[in-house]
C-alpha cells in the first residue's frame, strides 16, 4: 500500500511517518509514505497557495493551480498516469470515517490524501481529481493533516505485514462490530485491584468467553447504536 500526502505541511506528515508501527511497516516495505508539498507548485512569487473567495466571506480558499500540478508531477514521478490512484479530501463534508471504510480503503494499491487549510480548497479540485470525502468527525480542526494520519493509520492496520501477527487486527475494537474487552499484564495485583481471575487460569475457551461478554457489556453500556 502506498500512501501519498498532497500537502503545506509536509514535515506534520513526515515526523508521524517516522515513529512507531508506521515506521516499522514502512522500512518492511508493506507500506510507503510520500508528501507532495503543493506551495513547492506555487507560480506565485511569494508562493501562496491561498486567495480571497469569489462571492465575498470570511477566510481563504486555495487556489487550484498548485494543487493540480502537485498532483500531476505525483501522477508522473510515481508512474501513475494510466491507473489513476483514489484520491481522498479530507473534509467535515464528506462521510464519517469509520472502521468498515478503513477495510473498504485497504482495498486499494495507492491512496493519495488531499490536506486542506483555511476554508477548504476550491471546487473545481475536488470536481477533477477527488474521488472520496472523509471526515473523522463533527468538529473542525486547522487542517487535513491530522485527519488524513488517523485515516492512514488505521487503513495501515488492515494490511498484511503491518501488525507483529497476522491475526492481531481482528481482536481490536469494531473489527466485530463491538466495542474491544478490557486488557491486563503484570502484576497480577495494584493498588489493592487484582486481574480478574480467568485471565489467569489458562482455559482459552473461558478466557475467549469472558472477553466476548466483556466486549458486549462494554458496547451496550457505551455505543449501543453498534449493537444490531
Amino acid at each position: 500500500m502506498n500512501f501519498h500526502f498532497l500537502t503545506i505541511f509536509p514535515e506534520m506528515i513526515e515526523n508521524y511517518a517516522n515513529e512507531s508501527i508506521i515506521k516499522r511497516a514502512s522500512e518492511s516495505g508493506a507500506i510507503s509514505v510520500k508528501t507532495w508539498n503543493i506551495r513547492d507548485y506555487s507560480k506565485n512569487k511569494h508562493k501562496k497557495v491561498d486567495d480571497y473567495p469569489y462571492g465575498g466571506g470570511s477566510g481563504m480558499v486555495m487556489t487550484a493551480q498548485p494543487i493540480y500540478d502537485a498532483y500531476m508531477d505525483m501522477l508522473k514521478s510515481e508512474g501513475m498516469e494510466k491507473e489513476k490512484p483514489h484520491v481522498i479530501y479530507m473534509s467535515p463534508k464528506g462521510r464519517v470515517f469509520s472502521q468498515e471504510i478503513a477495510i473498504e480503503l485497504a482495498n486499494h494499491s495507492d491512496i493519495v490524501f488531499l490536506c486542506g487549510h483555511y476554508e477548504g480548497v476550491d471546487q473545481r479540485i475536488i470536481d477533477l481529481i477527488v474521488d472520496d470525502e472523509i471526515s473523522i468527525g463533527d468538529y473542525v480542526l486547522t487542517g487535513g493533516e491530522l485527519p488524513a494520519l488517523v485515516v492512514m493509520d488505521a487503513v495501515s492496520r488492515m494490511i498484511p505485514g503491518v501488525l507483529g501477527g497476522e491475526d492481531s487486527h481482528i481482536d481490536e475494537s469494531f473489527m466485530e462490530g463491538m466495542l474491544e474487552y478490557p486488557h491486563y499484564t503484570r502484576p497480577a495485583e495494584f493498588m489493592g485491584h487484582s486481574v480478574p481471575q480467568v485471565l489467569l487460569s489458562g482455559d482459552h475457551k473461558k478466557i475467549e468467553q469472558w472477553r466476548k461478554e466483556q466486549a458486549q457489556a462494554i458496547t451496550r453500556k457505551r455505543r449501543p447504536d453498534l449493537i444490531k
